[in-house]
């Protein structure tokens, strides 16, 4: 009789699953005009994706909803992989990418704010947070995040 009462409450706190929400933006203010080659396909305002609420799973990372959200968008994106360091590191976005506007650019993201130390796919969310990936042709200088100049990945 326990066994089928312990079933029961399994089933149930499957079916419970919690659901988080975030907001995503994507921005590139900063290569308008720095870029003659990639100015036909840069947005005029900047904002390759416009603020908006999505939703999460528990332990999902910033990178699994940029993933997602520029997949089920029709956003190009397109990111490296280094398994040895279990890590993610994205190169271009919305056809955009690092060294595009010089040896300093390429893109960076920040979470309520701030420019995380470690990489999008190890930046595990919190519901509520708010995800900014800005691109920065100054390593970060030009968007507010230039803690980070001797630092190689900054988005990995």
């Amino acid at each position: 009789h326990d066994e089928n009462a312990e079933k029961n409450e399994n089933n149930t706190a499957a079916e419970e699953e919690i659901s988080y929400t975030c907001t995503l933006s994507i921005r590139c203010d900063t290569a308008l005009g720095k870029t003659s080659e990639k100015a036909e396909i840069l947005p005029e305002d900047g904002v390759i994706l416009e603020e908006e609420t999505v939703s999460f799973d528990e332990g999902e990372s910033v990178f699994d909803v940029l993933y997602r959200e520029t997949r089920d968008k029709k956003i190009h994106m397109e990111f490296s992989e280094t398994p040895l360091y279990d890590s993610v590191y994205i190169e271009g976005i919305g056809n955009l990418y690092e060294f595009d506007c010089g040896a300093l650019s390429g893109w960076m993201y920040k979470v309520n704010g701030v420019f995380p130390s470690y990489g999008c796919s190890k930046y595990i969310l919190c519901d509520g947070d708010v995800i900014e990936w800005v691109y920065t042709c100054d390593l970060g200088e030009d968007v507010g995040g230039g803690g980070f100049a001797g630092e190689e990945n900054t988005n990995a």
